[in-house]
């Protein structure tokens, strides 16, 4: 046959077909690229945010003699060669080279006392290979050759070394004094200059916070602060600094690149560090002291591993659906364009074409127009960003060839006989035992499986549980079989009712209903499908909003929140008050309290209740409601509280409590009123209202501002959270719009024998506006019954996938379960399809009436 004849022919049905194909052509191939490139952009950006002696690499080892002293700057330069000729092929690509970025080399001591100070003062002695390109000489200058000095009889090292601006005032130092460290293998250093660091923000830092800023630590049983600085020299020092008798260690950073990193070697990634260490470890050989790699990128990577692993459960969950529905669409496209070819392709069988001929007509003329559509999707999909994954290039031919394929077994199927006529308009085949016992079995299975699902959990290996997908898929067959098997029944009641009415459209419009035709069955799997996913999709997004709503005001407590170290001063509180935008200020005060009169130990808040109750009108959260003390369940039960916190007091027990948000979720705690105690220090305010968070950090700069907006904006803006959201919005509108193809495709399929019944109607007196009743009559039952078996099935997903859909990494680690009821997506979701069924009635209808009677009679008849 003349292919390009019958394609100018049937030249709706084609471009139907073609624009089709090219959609499901671009989802198959540019989805996963778009997914899997938010994975990447979510794992550079975990890296990114993390603190840099976290994700870095850092090559260790302690000096414990001189023999181990490293006294030259070459000699940590040709370990640091080495440590990177040592770092596994799939880690090589990630390290940053030498002297670029945040690579550097150290040596620094730890609890390096200083003499006179007892024991209270600790001055650490460092070496950065790269100072000169940190830091800012503003006082002194830069530290030079080590000499030596005489302490008590000896002679000792004298080095050089300077030290962060802002440590002279809090040390009590200056420049130009010797100081004697250690207890006894001594050294002496001069302050001869101090610094500023050119970019305190920078991530450089994080390895070297002890340089940076002085460290307080108050020791267990003390009631005084231990104040720790480490200084910096200069290469020279290098020379005299020893292990031999204080705690020396020489470090190698070797910085990650989070750019570099790619989500689909995560555990590769993992792999390789476990390797590294394992390595670096052997080449202590000889030594007694190891060297060792300090890291967190393994534990990075495995909350990442586990954060995406969601996001791919739900995503294989509605992209797999949205893909099957594409399918199905396509399907069905392929079913109107052989329609369309049935009369032609019939006569040919009948003048003795054979089956090969008639079904490589049909898949030529289908693969004319999905063959180029494939392409042209594929081709479209290169401007998605993201990694280039094999179902890429798989997906596409998958589509096209499941088209052609479908086309000419079709094709085959229907014409395997010539003038095989068969009325299944006339009376429905009764089911064989071995039908109803296969589908009795899928129902058994789907709803086995959903409660395996919700009892056994996801499967204790890693990656993804095929589980996830099986069950979905076996609900949705479970429901169409229920549908497909059980609405003709109700629908004959109907017929029965209707037929003691003397009008005859509602009869024969439900007749024709209940004696639907097989080919019926394909808008039920898409349709079902459809919105099935659309309306779990729409659950899941609303859970996931109401869930991070939740969870950013259990964060902070309020609106806005202000936690101080110290004690507020009264009059800081009052210009707080009258901020631009603070509508209530209610004070608290929080600390670590004794409770009884032992060693036990409690954290407790002291607060006005009923202020904060009403700071938090229409929150999502609530705080208790009485007087005396609510303490958390490891406390309950004791009757009165015996509380030491500035005086003993002396409280009942009013109520247990679980949490405190803003504060408290697990451990010992006590709620209080602030007016028990007998003077309050306020180091905490809970604001309403809607005030600049930049204006109150200033005016309160020991203090800590959080605020319910920006943690809510933090929640959301995670990539993984985006993309996930993200996600669900997109296949929401495209499964809506994808169900409403498919109704219209269902509309146009069954016009022409419906339009041949409506014609031999109108023979008989049947009037425009009753064959109007008669169309919608016949449609929409089905229609209507897809959609709620559809909303039913969205709506129990959630329920039915029970822990296989974890998405607390989402909503600030609270389980999102409270799936609502929110009918607004699904009713209009369901609305859609009956208005585009009864405009596609409507039409239909129009259309045949400007048809001739006798032109529509002939259409089918061969004799």
């Amino acid at each position: 046959m003349r292919i390009p004849l019958l394609a100018r022919t049937h030249l709706g049905a084609v471009a139907v077909l073609f624009v089709l194909t090219l959609s499901a052509c671009l989802l198959v191939a540019g989805l996963p690229r778009a997914m899997q490139s938010s994975f990447d952009q979510a794992l550079h950006e975990a890296l990114r945010t993390a603190p840099a002696e976290q994700a870095d690499l850092t090559v260790t080892v302690a000096s414990m003699s001189k023999e181990e002293d490293l006294n030259e700057r070459g000699q940590f330069e040709s370990r640091d060669q080495r440590w990177r000729r040592l770092l596994p092929p799939a880690l090589r690509p990630l390290v940053v080279p030498t002297g670029t970025g945040d690579s550097h080399m150290s040596a620094k001591t730890v609890v390096t006392p200083l003499q006179g100070s007892g024991g209270t003062m600790f001055m650490n002695l460092g070496w950065l290979s790269d100072a000169d390109r940190r830091v800012d000489w503003v006082q002194g200058r830069p530290p030079g050759k080590p000499s030596t000095t005489r302490f008590e009889g000896e002679t000792i090292p004298l080095i050089e070394v300077g030290l962060v601006e802002s440590a002279l005032p809090a040390m009590d130092l200056r420049l130009g004094q010797v100081k004697v460290l250690g207890e006894s293998h001594y050294v002496a250093v001069r302050l001869v200059g101090a610094f500023r660091a050119k970019n305190p923000n920078e991530r450089y830092w994080s390895h070297n916070s002890d340089i940076l800023s002085v460290t307080r630590i108050l020791p267990p049983g003390k009631l005084e602060f231990e104040k720790h600085i480490t200084t910096v020299m200069s290469d020279d020092g290098l020379a005299v600094l020893s292990g031999d008798g204080r705690n020396l260690s020489y470090n190698w950073v070797l910085p990650i690149a989070p750019d570099k990193a790619d989500a689909l070697a995560t555990s590769d990634l993992n792999t390789a560090v476990s390797e590294f260490e394992r390595v670096i470890g052997l080449q202590a050989s000889g030594s007694f002291s190891p060297y060792r790699v300090m890291t967190a990128l393994p534990k990075l990577l495995t909350d990442f591993l586990a954060a995406q692993s969601t996001a791919q459960t739900v995503m294989y969950l509605v992209l797999g659906g949205l893909l099957l529905v594409a399918a199905g669409v396509i399907v069905l496209a392929v079913q109107l364009l052989a329609g369309r070819l049935d009369h032609t392709l019939a006569l040919t069988r009948a003048r003795g074409g054979s089956l090969r001929q008639v079904a490589g007509t049909g898949a030529a003329l289908t693969a004319l127009a999905v063959v180029p559509a494939g392409l042209v999707g594929y081709a479209l999909s290169w401007f998605v960003p993201g990694p280039v994954l094999p179902v890429v290039h798989i997906g596409p031919l998958l589509v096209m060839a499941a088209a052609v394929g479908f086309a000419a077994a079709g094709l085959a199927f229907a014409h395997r006989v010539p003038l095989d006529e068969r009325r299944e308009d006339v009376a429905t085949a009764r089911p064989s035992a071995r039908r109803l016992t296969l589908e009795v079995l899928v129902v058994v299975l789907a709803l086995a499986g959903a409660y395996l699902l919700r009892t056994r959990g996801l499967a204790a290996s890693a990656g993804f549980d095929p589980f996830l997908l099986v069950v979905p898929i076996a609900l949705t067959l479970a429901a169409a079989v229920v549908i497909l098997r059980c609405y003709p029944y109700p629908l004959r009641l109907l017929v029965r009712l209707a037929a003691r009415r003397p009008g005859a459209v509602p009869f024969l419009g439900l007749t024709r209903a209940a004696r639907a035709r097989s080919a019926s069955v394909l808008p039920v799997l898409i349709l079902l499908p459809a919105l099935g996913v659309s309306v779990f999709a729409a659950v899941i997004s609303d859970g996931l909003v109401s869930t991070q709503r939740l969870a950013s005001w259990q964060q902070v407590g309020a609106p806005v929140k202000i936690t101080s170290r110290i004690e507020i001063p009264a009059d800081v509180i009052d210009r707080v008050r009258k901020v631009a935008g603070v509508e209530q200020v209610v004070l608290a005060q929080t600390g670590r309290v004794q409770v009884g009169y032992g060693a036990e130990r409690a954290e407790a808040i002291a607060v006005n209740l009923a202020e904060w109750r009403r700071l938090l009108g229409g929150a999502p959260i609530d705080v208790p409601t009485g007087s005396g003390a609510f303490v958390s369940p490891d406390l309950k039960g004791r009757g009165t509280y015996e509380i030491g916190w500035q005086s003993r007091l002396k409280l009942p027990e009013s109520g247990v409590i679980t949490s405190v948000p803003g504060f408290y979720s697990q451990g010992k705690f006590i709620v209080m009123p602030l007016d028990q105690l007998v003077r309050p220090a306020v180091n905490t305010l809970l604001i309403r209202g809607n005030p600049a968070v930049d204006e109150l950090r200033r005016m309160v700069p020991l203090g800590t501002v959080e605020s319910q907006t920006l943690a809510l904006a933090a929640i959301q803006d995670d990539p993984l959270t985006s993309t996930v959201r993200t996600t669900l919005m997109v296949v929401t509108v495209a499964l809506a719009a994808y169900a409403l193809v498919a109704v219209i495709l269902s509309l146009v399929v069954g016009a022409a024998d419906r339009a041949r019944a409506l014609s031999f109607l109108r023979t008989l007196g049947l009037s425009d506006r009753q064959a109007q009743r008669l169309t919608v009559l016949e449609i929409m039952p089905m229609i209507l019954l897809t959609a709620l078996a559809g909303l039913l099935l969205g709506l129990g997903l959630p329920e039915a996938l029970g822990p296989g859909v974890d998405l607390s990494s989402y909503a600030g680690d609270l389980p999102v379960g409270d799936y609502s009821l929110d009918l607004v997506t699904p009713t209009a979701l369901a609305t859609g399809l009956a208005v585009v069924a009864v405009l596609g009635a409507y039409a239909h209808t129009a259309i045949s009436r400007r048809r001739s009677l006798g032109a529509v009679l002939r259409v089918g008849d061969l004799t």
